[in-house]
């Protein structure tokens, strides 16, 4: 019988997804196999590189993410073959994927790094911006030039980035926590930062040099907005660089704090106006008597479990991001996650034969070690897209490989309100549950070092500012010293604690 449609196009290593996780995948592939053509399907028309990396300590590391046409990295991989299209359909038992080109690609080992997509409060409300990528940063840019107070709802790393960057703008913040920045700080540690928020914001702004986004050189086909089902890859820890992040009114910041609350509703001004809601003004002081009720009319409303009811000119999602696993799951039989991830085991193999994942789009479910935990950043994305390369690579020739040794221990180093911020293995005590205790040492606008021990040893730490403690702290949570006998002296700032464990 003769074959339908284009002949299906072989290549021993497929990789899905032009992200962070991808790219480090496929570039890894192109070094073990310079006479094998690697294929690199992506939805994007740009892929995410990693520049400038530098490992800072034994697992610490920082690099820069850059924004760049595909064309480059072809020109540095001469193996590597960038295909621009998104996927539809893998089957996963005939080995080959189906993009929407039209084209199939028979592959003989698959890595999936599609990512996640934001989760949106609500969908298809035109008030409500999801910010997961350059095209919806910019987005959100260009909505902010207008606006003269905007509602953030979320406490993840882009909620706590845009906080302290908009300008001009009031902003109402809602938060379900307690506290600010909860999957990366306790109460303590978002304390230290909330005073910087309230301060002005005089100092100068440190040069950033990670991310240079460019999309303006390919104007949209057919003049038709970006669709939002092309997603694009994550954004980079500096995404707000280059962005002016400044709204209509001359003042440096206005944020007020809603905690212990989510939406509960948001009304369009036509809906509002029927329904005679009442919604709040701005609070304009700390104290806390009721906030007088607002003259002004608003294009959008949201009503918080809190009962309060706020007006605002767009409400920004940033609630954290569901794997992407839609394309790939008709008609094969993934193992997923409690988070909706594809399972892989501590070789990055999905259920499925032949079928890796890594970076945002897995879970991973192997029996962690007991300071590691898997987070949706960067880090973790190039770490688990190199470490499938690895693996791929050593099961096609038949080797076995050992579990790589970043996933001995969490350590992301990030930036959060202009600080250095280092966070080391359980750093929030979490799954340690109340046997364990805190040790902290905090200098107000300069530094918030915090310890979490049990048994005498330590498990995590949160460096905030210069602390020139990370390499210390890493070495003992991976030593796993019993450090009963230094009590309090282990964070006292007289006793340079590097000279005791060199």
């Amino acid at each position: 019988m003769a074959a339908v449609g284009p002949p299906a196009a072989a290549g021993r290593f497929v990789v899905v997804g032009g992200g962070i996780a991808g790219v480090t995948c496929a570039e890894q592939l192109a070094l073990q196999f310079p006479s094998e053509d690697i294929l690199l399907v992506t939805a994007s028309p740009v892929i995410k590189a990693v520049t400038n990396f530098k490992q800072v300590s034994k697992i610490l590391e920082e690099f820069d993410v850059e924004e760049q046409a595909s064309t480059m990295l072809e020109s540095r991989f001469p193996n590597i073959k960038v295909i621009q299209s998104g996927v539809k359909q893998l089957k996963s038992e005939e080995h080959c994927i189906l993009t929407e080109d039209g084209h199939q690609h028979v592959y003989g080992k698959l890595c999936l790094c599609a990512g996640a997509k934001p989760k949106l409060i609500c969908e298809g409300n035109p008030y409500v911006l999801g910010i997961r990528d350059t095209d919806s940063a910019q987005e959100f840019q260009k909505q902010l030039t207008k606006a003269k107070r905007i509602m953030i709802i979320g406490n993840g790393g882009i909620a706590l980035e845009l906080v302290y960057e908009i300008e001009g703008c009031e902003v109402i913040w809602a938060i379900k926590d307690k506290a600010i920045g909860n999957t990366f700080f306790d109460a303590g540690a978002a304390e230290f930062l909330t005073s910087k928020l309230v301060s002005e914001k005089p100092e100068a702004k440190i040069a950033h040099k990670r991310t240079r986004y460019t999309t303006e050189g390919r104007k949209r086909e057919a003049g038709g907005k970006a669709n939002a089902e092309n997603l694009g890859s994550a954004l980079g820890p500096d995404w707000h660089e280059g962005l002016n992040l400044k709204g209509t009114k001359e003042f440096c910041r206005k944020i007020h704090i809603e905690t212990m609350c989510e939406v509960k509703k948001i009304y369009l001004q036509e809906e509002f106006r029927i329904l005679k809601k009442k919604s709040l003004t701005f609070p304009r002081d700390h104290q806390y008597k009721s906030a007088a009720l607002d003259k002004e009319m608003w294009p959008v409303y949201v009503e918080l479990t809190n009962e309060k009811i706020y007006g605002c000119d767009f409400i920004v999602s940033a609630t954290g991001v569901t794997p992407n696993v839609e394309p790939f799951l008709h008609g094969n039989n993934f193992a997923l996650g409690e988070d909706g991830g594809l399972q892989v085991d501590d070789h990055m193999h999905t259920s499925l034969p032949d079928v890796y994942a890594a970076g945002d789009i897995c879970t991973a479910s192997w029996q962690p070690s007991p300071v590691w935990q898997q987070m949706r950043l960067w880090t973790q994305a190039r770490q688990m897209g190199w470490y499938a390369a690895k693996c791929m690579a050593a099961a096609s020739v038949g080797d076995s490989i050992d579990m790589d040794f970043s996933f001995e221990l969490f350590a992301h180093v990030t930036k959060f309100f202009n600080y250095k911020v280092v966070l080391l293995g359980k750093y929030n005590a979490q799954g340690l549950g109340s046997d364990h205790e805190l040790m902290l040492r905090c200098t107000k606008g300069k530094e918030y070092v915090k310890v979490v021990m049990q048994n005498g040893r330590m498990m995590g730490a949160v460096l905030i500012g210069e602390t020139d403690l990370e390499e210390t702290f890493e070495n003992l949570i991976l030593n796993q010293m019993n450090l009963s006998s230094y009590g309090e002296d282990l964070l006292d700032p007289n006793i340079d604690i590097e000279d005791y464990f060199d």
